[in-house]
């Protein structure tokens, strides 16, 4: 069996084993519902300012740039650039145990914000400025916006 076969089924067998995780999921809100419907469609969308034309996120109801507050929701690349990460060797919630360690970190997205999230390594280090890419997945029974190392 060659090495990248070998990754390819230790990859899936995470996967499978995310898709039964037991954690709670996020808190979905009227403000935040259509970046939720975006993502359970795997899409990644964003509000953009129709003002100043800044990308925001978190959602919210003003841009923080210059107040306006004609935001639209738009998808975006799903590109981006790790700024800072770790690995979580002891979860907060114990529904995580099973598949420490694992990655969180900062994706800064070629629009201009920056997302928390759960990291997918395809290489064997990770370095900060590694490029990463919008990689949805089922982790509990919800699709959650994760991030996957472009190699």
């Amino acid at each position: 069996m060659n090495r990248d076969h070998l990754k390819h089924l230790q990859t899936l067998e995470r996967l499978k084993m995310l898709e039964h995780l037991q954690v709670p999921g996020p808190t979905i809100t009227a403000l935040t519902q259509p970046f939720w419907r975006a993502v359970s469609e795997y899409e990644l969308e964003i509000q953009q300012c129709q003002s100043c034309h800044k990308h925001i996120f978190y959602p919210r109801s003003q841009c923080p740039f210059c107040w306006g507050e004609d935001l639209q929701w738009q998808r975006v690349t799903g590109g981006g650039t790790l700024k800072s990460y770790s690995q979580v060797n002891k979860p907060g919630h114990p529904g995580w145990i099973d598949i420490t360690p694992y990655y969180v970190g900062l994706i800064e997205l070629d629009e201009g914000p920056t997302l928390l999230s759960h990291l997918f390594r395809t290489k064997k280090d990770m370095q900060i400025g590694d490029r990463f890419k919008f990689a949805p997945t089922n982790l509990g029974g919800r699709i959650l916006p994760c991030f996957e190392q472009v190699n």
